[in-house]
């Protein structure tokens, strides 16, 4: 109910801290690939809240904070001559990407329904890109939850327009082959989109880590999300494109702003986020983005280990920091998700420690005891 005549700050405030605490606490969640944000990204974000990169004219210093933020990750994914956007994350990322591919092949071969190839662990996003667009949605079979590429050759027709990879997959933390698609990809003159929402900012810090990036001839775009393992704020994503004449397929006129296109799909953007990825990303630098990385790797494979010495199997030895195990019964408070096979998958982001790993372990223990 409206209240006509307000109400005091310190009782609204009192009221949202009430409404704040009915929240899981983070100590407990495994489940969720965002992770808590850097204290310098919460900094960052207060500075820039009024901040609109819809109208980006009007925020010109904003708008070079979105430039160096993509300048940094074309020069993660080797391909300094490619283009680029924020985005509020993967799903919007993977919209866009899908967009242009499919609008491609409607300029080329009139009144033929696109298809796209997608693994079958694909993120929901793809569904959701196929209803919007109205593609034909193609499943191929995977092999060790990894994308077939004998069953993607298999699906291929002339109304193929893109085949999407799996970069760090959302269920069981694996990398398709992506140079093996990417090579398939060429060979039929196809869009290859790589969603590399969570594992892009994994992949480039460790050593021997599966290939994804335009370094594969082939790769059309990439998208990856800083609000995940960038430790930035919510919400946060980039696309990347090899070509930067990929957004003139996006392009809208924008008359009364201070730019005169926009090829973004939401009109307001805010630049907080953008900020915020820009200083965590700087604070951290290569080095110290590696050793955040390889800390939640070596917390994964911890996590494995000891599950294991009490029984409970890993589903899959994963690529990137996901752990997936054997179903069992899951103690209060721990909040964890399931696998669409029915798997329990856990998320090891920065601030879930070793301590946090032994406290749930001690208490499956107890629990599966009785």
């Amino acid at each position: 109910m409206q209240n006509r005549y307000g109400l005091a700050e310190e009782v609204v405030l009192a009221r949202l801290e009430e409404i704040r605490r009915k929240d899981t606490p983070p100590s407990t969640i495994f489940s969720s690939m965002c992770a808590q944000p850097h204290p310098i990204a919460v900094r960052a974000h207060s500075m820039f809240l009024p901040t609109n990169l819809g109208d980006p004219g009007l925020f010109q210093g904003t708008a070079t904070l979105e430039a160096e933020v993509i300048s940094w990750f074309l020069d993660l994914f080797q391909c300094q001559d490619a283009g680029g956007c924020i985005t509020s994350g993967g799903t919007e990322s993977n919209i866009q990407a899908l967009s242009i591919a499919t609008r491609q092949h409607l300029l080329s071969k009139k009144h033929m329904r696109p298809n796209v190839i997608v693994p079958a662990s694909a993120h929901f996003s793809f569904e959701k890109a196929a209803r919007l667009l109205g593609f034909e949605l193609r499943v191929a079979r995977e092999e060790t939850h990894r994308m077939d590429p004998e069953h993607v050759s298999e699906l291929i027709d002339k109304q193929t327009c893109c085949i999407v990879t799996v970069a760090g997959s959302t269920e069981y933390g694996m990398v398709d082959p992506v140079p093996d698609l990417a090579a398939l990809a060429k060979e039929h003159e196809i869009f290859l989109h790589v969603d590399a929402a969570f594992g892009g900012l994994v992949l480039p810090f460790l050593k021997e880590a599966p290939r994804f990036d335009f370094s594969i001839d082939g790769v059309s775009s990439i998208c990856v999300d800083p609000h995940k393992m960038g430790m930035s704020t919510i919400p946060s994503g980039v696309l990347l494109f090899r070509e930067q004449n990929f957004f003139d397929i996006l392009s809208v006129d924008t008359p009364y702003l201070s730019k005169k296109t926009s090829f973004h799909l939401t009109g307001t953007r805010p630049g907080a986020p953008v900020a915020s990825t820009y200083a965590v990303l700087h604070h951290l630098g290569f080095d110290g983005m590696q050793e955040i990385v390889q800390q939640c790797m070596e917390n994964t494979r911890y996590f494995i280990e000891e599950m294991e010495a009490i029984g409970i199997m890993r589903a899959v030895t994963p690529d990137v920091n996901v752990a997936t195990f054997h179903p069992h019964n899951i103690p209060e408070p721990w909040v964890v998700s399931h696998t669409r096979g029915g798997d329990v998958r856990m998320v090891i982001t920065p601030h879930i420690t070793c301590e946090l790993i032994d406290s749930y372990v001690t208490d499956v223990k107890k629990l599966n005891e009785k």
